[in-house]
């Protein structure tokens, strides 16, 4: 999905809620400059940041990332899944695998972690799910909660994204890294 479909989603449901860019700002913990800009689709934003977003619209994350309707069964050949969204600041780009979030709690992705020579973030992330990541190529350090963990290919964890956490990549090769984000109830 293209940034300005991401904005102009996020922008519709807000309208719709009846909240102003500086409650849901609040409410996230960013700056209302940040929100315009995505509502404006003039920037990419991290999943835990939309992920914010969404629980504070009450709407799913899929239903923000993806504009097709839920289904029972949700079948995505490779080669009719959506771009990655994502730029260089961020550290990484990601995919939405499949829309089923309001039926079970989980947002599966693919993120492809930036190479080492082109990524740029530093900051961890925190988000309210818990997330489970499966390493499917290369190797990230996962920092977690203030600890560094090396993780190559077959490697997973299970986490509370509450927790200061980030992907880092240990060398110039993308790691791409099945992530579930998990509905804590």
């Amino acid at each position: 999905m293209e940034l300005g479909s991401i904005g102009k989603k996020v922008k519709e449901m807000r309208l719709r809620r009846k909240k102003t860019q500086q409650q849901i700002a609040d409410q996230c913990g960013i700056s209302k400059s940040l929100l315009s800009k995505i509502e404006n689709g003039q920037t990419a934003s991290a999943v835990a940041t939309l992920s914010k977003i969404s629980e504070a619209l009450d709407v799913p994350l899929a239903w923000v990332l993806d504009d097709k309707m839920e289904q029972e069964l949700v079948l995505l050949k490779k080669e009719n899944r959506q771009s990655q969204v994502g730029d260089a600041s961020m550290g990484y780009s990601y995919e939405l695998l499949a829309n089923r979030s309001q039926y079970s709690g989980i947002e599966p992705t693919i993120v492809h972690v930036n190479p080492k020579d082109v990524n740029q973030r530093t900051e961890p992330f925190t988000h309210s799910q818990d997330e489970f990541i499966y390493i499917i190529k290369g190797s990230i350090y996962l920092y977690y909660d203030g600890n560094k963990h090396y993780m190559e290919t077959g490697d997973s964890a299970y986490f509370q994204g509450s927790k200061p956490h980030l992907f880092m990549p240990v060398s110039n090769e993308e790691a791409q890294v099945l992530t579930c984000f998990i509905d804590r109830t």
